[in-house]
């Protein structure tokens, strides 16, 4: 079944909405677990050393970095690049990285190219010994930033913020943590990022069962063995049970495919997984590029993947591939000299890349049956395009079997397993490959309430939907910036540039406000409304392209219309145009945007 004709592109559209019909669930978001209450222990640090005993902190500092991860770090960096160097950074963990931090499971690595993903190579000096950087060297690359830009005493790790609360008198943010930290901060900066807050499937009776079970980003090497590179041996007696067939999966099941006396691994839904093509760096070739070079690739690659097309595709990776396609198609039809809808166009570059993805399944796995049920049924951009060289490999190996469950999930979980499709699976071990509640917002992630003037909470802020200045500005919330934002923001492929983005713009308004003597300044409701009218403006209707897209959490579990907050909130003209907006802001729209207070002035309420 091919996308090249117009029968074949018929069938199609009618296998892809018969697979996403029996994924669809009355659920929705209720099938997924936090990982809170009775359920704390499965996002415990397994990484971490006991807690440093230290005095509580009690300091005033002139902004406060919630989030050490990539925003946290930016940001910082951001604000030493501008001679601000009275900051303090809080984060859970017990050091910077952030999601690369948490993420130590066997076999991760980043599916972006690493010269545009790894923030601010040139000045850290790392060159990534690969195209695509594994994670441990990722997060080897974030305590060397940390080092670079003195960022280590700055931080109070192993701490969790639990209130951020605005003292109208004081013009301060008032900032208390479980270790009895009370912070007063004249801006507050939160970076809590969409892979961050773990997920689990809400399979009944987790409790029962009497192995080993934990979430991938919570990986327990104590039980398992070996490192990231490698040496599982403590799964050779085992039979292991992997949950997921995302990008986490992808990663984990080859890694442990040699090691594990036996693997299953639990499909609900088949990824889209193409060769990654990875390969060492050309150190001479990294080394003799000009000054400026990786945010110009990394720009080149946003331009791409958002149907601008530039001249020269600089990254010309699998990402690429498919915008490509797209612009071949267009091309061959404008020679033509043919009328075309670009959504018709956009669609057969789709069906032609899917084709190919499903080709290269069929070639990969040697059992039929295996091949067909790791084939996806989807548009390319349903779901999070994967990569991987060995993932597909994995299953011809006798030891690694697919348990396809058709849509359904795993039913249930028992004392010695699980049970799938009416079976039972006996198990030593079991794997929630099962990732993270991405859509959520910053305080949602971090476990941290924050109220505003008069009291106003996030949650009440947003009770009718997100309403903002760019995504991170917010009017009720002086001082206060979010950097990571999608909601009225941007999403892109590459949450790094996200992250540069919006750290340039936190760190550039502090600066200002800093040098101005603005005590405070707080968006207005007029200026959320302009940001709201801009929003309609550029409003692209993705519903019915996400609708008939297979559940996950790019449709909201096949809930987008109702709440379509990761992807069909964001800014419609993209992330170019976003860029130029929130770089002229300062210095163009602040004041009419904003109001501020000077030091020697006073709040009324």
């Amino acid at each position: 079944m091919t996308g090249s004709t117009a029968d074949g592109r018929e069938a199609l559209h009618r296998k892809y909405l018969e697979e996403r019909d029996k994924r669809l669930s009355d659920d929705r978001e209720q099938q997924y677990l936090d990982t809170a209450g009775d359920f704390a222990d499965f996002a415990e640090d397994p990484h971490a050393p006991a807690p440093i005993e230290r005095e509580p902190v009690e300091e005033e500092v002139d902004v406060l970095v919630v989030g050490a991860g990539f925003g946290g770090m930016l940001t910082a960096s951001k604000l030493r690049d501008a001679g601000i160097d009275d900051f303090r950074i809080v984060d859970i963990a017990a050091d910077f990285g952030g999601t690369w931090y948490w993420n130590r499971y066997p076999g991760v690595r980043c599916d972006i190219e690493a010269y545009i993903y790894m923030p601010r190579l040139e000045e850290v000096g790392t060159v990534p010994t690969e195209r695509y950087a594994t994670g441990a060297e990722i997060f080897a690359h974030s305590q060397r930033f940390a080092e670079h830009w003195d960022l280590y005493d700055k931080a109070l790790f192993q701490t969790r913020v639990e209130r951020i609360a605005w003292d109208e008198d004081a013009l301060r943010w008032i900032v208390t943590t479980d270790r009895g930290d009370r912070i007063r901060a004249r801006f507050v900066s939160v970076s809590q990022g969409p892979l961050a807050k773990v997920k689990l499937p809400k399979i009944p009776s987790i409790r029962d069962f009497e192995g080993k079970i934990f979430h991938s980003a919570r990986w327990d090497y104590a039980y398992s063995g070996g490192s990231q590179e490698g040496g599982f041996d403590g799964l050779s007696d085992k039979t292991v049970g992997v949950i997921g067939t995302g990008a986490t999966g992808v990663q984990i099941v080859p890694a442990i495919a040699d090691d594990a006396k036996q693997l299953y691994v639990f499909q609900r839904t088949p990824s889209s997984v193409a060769p990654r093509g990875n390969h060492p760096t050309d150190a001479d070739w990294f080394g003799n590029q000009p000054s400026g070079w990786l945010r110009e690739r990394a720009d080149n690659f946003v331009r791409m993947i958002n149907f601008m097309m530039p001249e020269r595709d600089m990254v010309a990776d699998c990402w690429t591939d498919f915008f490509q396609r797209f612009a071949a198609q267009t091309k061959r039809r404008e020679e033509a000299g043919e009328e075309f809808d670009m959504h018709a166009v956009m669609q057969a570059a789709d069906y032609e890349k899917m084709d190919a993805v499903r080709d290269h399944v069929a070639e990969v796995v040697e059992d039929p049956e295996t091949a067909e049920a790791l084939k996806p049924w989807y548009n390319f951009l349903c779901k999070r395009p994967l990569y991987s060289d060995d993932f597909l490999q994995a299953f011809n190996k006798p030891n690694v079997h697919l348990v396809d469950t058709e849509g359904r999930g795993v039913e249930r979980i028992t004392a010695g397993g699980l049970v799938a499709n009416g079976r039972e699976y006996e198990l030593d071990t079991i794997v929630f490959a099962t990732g993270f509640d991405v859509g959520a917002p910053p305080h949602k992630v971090g476990e941290y309430e924050v109220f505003g003037r008069g009291g106003l909470t996030l949650d009440e802020k947003w009770q009718d939907g997100v309403v903002s200045v760019h995504g991170t500005k917010l009017t009720g919330f002086p001082n206060f910036f979010i950097v990571g934002a999608a909601a009225q923001g941007i999403a892109i492929f590459n949450y790094t540039s996200v992250l540069e983005i919006q750290s340039d713009h936190a760190a550039a308004v502090i600066a200002k406000c800093l040098r101005e003597g603005i005590a405070a300044f707080e968006v207005t409701r007029e200026a959320e409304a302009r940001w709201q009218e801009r929003m309609d403006e550029t409003y692209i209707d993705r519903s019915h392209f996400y609708e008939e897209c297979t559940p996950g959490f790019l449709n909201n579990e096949g809930n987008f219309r109702d709440k379509p907050t990761y992807i069909g909130g964001t800014f419609g003209a993209g992330p170019i145009e976003y860029t130029k907006i929130v770089q002229g802001w300062v210095e163009r729209d602040f004041a009419r945007d904003t109001e501020t207070l000077a030091a020697d002035e006073t709040v009324t309420a």
